[in-house]
């Protein structure tokens, strides 16, 4: 495989403006650890984690202060509608290999429909798909392909909300293409256990311990998928008592004074057996 020249090798933070730790998103354990011990990239580099954990955050950063839009689209796309990205881009220092290209492409599924208004209202010397014609996931996979022989970086922000199983398959084998002939590298963060499982990719697990590298068995995403596909039962069957603790081992004498074995005397009076 030819050698890649990372558009970006490691990450670090802008020492003359240090990002303050006190306040968000420097309250968050990744960007605090980023920041404090940088982060090297892999040819291919995955962030895996809950909501709300700064997947996004990371990727997002990225990808502006790479010189992408906060809202996709490639370098210098100039597409913005309304800001709601954080200042991190602002306090971050991209170290780049010599002679690795400087073009790349930031792919975010909540903003692909304006992203491919703003494509179609400035057309480019070359025709193109028109994306909307397409659903979702199709459009999202159109515009990959469009696009596969430019070199670059790629950064995608939870791609798997356009795509289906086998979408999630071919967005692997479009972007694999892209690594393999040296001209690429991507950057992603997912919930799904699909493209988490990039092969050769770098997965983080992000949390709040911040960063660690993990294989794709042992990470959260993975183990608790494959617990939920065996026994789904064991976590839907809570869903209509969100306000009742687990039930004990002979489902007797629980928290609230109910008995779950003869579903009777729940807290509110009811009989378990009224409940469809």
């Amino acid at each position: 495989m030819p050698r890649t020249r990372l558009p970006i090798r490691r990450v670090e933070e802008y020492a003359p403006d240090p990002l303050p730790r006190a306040v968000w998103p420097g309250t968050l354990p990744p960007v605090r650890q980023l920041l404090d011990q940088g982060l090297d990239l892999a040819p291919v580099t995955v962030f895996v984690g809950d909501n709300g954990v700064g997947k996004s955050t990371l990727v997002e950063a990225i990808a502006i202060a790479f010189g992408m839009g906060a809202e996709g689209g490639s370098t210098m796309s100039g597409h913005a509608t309304r800001p709601s990205e954080s200042s991190l881009w602002e306090h971050l220092v991209l170290v780049r290999e010599p002679g690795a290209p400087k073009s790349g492409f930031f792919l975010r599924a909540e903003t692909m429909h304006g992203l491919f208004t703003f494509l179609e209202q400035h057309p480019g010397k070359r025709p193109e798909p028109v994306f909307h014609e397409r659903s979702h996931g199709e459009s999202f996979l159109d515009f990959v392909i469009d696009r596969a022989q430019w070199p670059g970086l790629w950064v995608l922000d939870e791609p798997e909300s356009a795509l289906s199983f086998s979408g999630c398959l071919a967005l692997i084998g479009l972007l694999q293409s892209i690594v393999e002939t040296g001209v690429g590298q991507v950057v992603l963060s997912t919930h799904s256990p699909v493209l988490a499982a990039f092969p050769g990719a770098v997965v983080h697990e992000v949390g709040e311990w911040g960063l660690r590298r993990v294989d794709w068995r042992d990470l959260d995403l993975v183990r608790n998928q494959r617990a939920f596909l065996e026994y789904p039962e064991r976590y839907l069957r809570h869903l209509a008592e969100p306000d009742l603790p687990e039930e004990t081992p002979d489902g007797t004498n629980r928290a609230d004074g109910t008995n779950r074995a003869d579903g009777t005397n729940r807290a509110d009076g009811t009989n378990r057996t009224d409940v469809p």
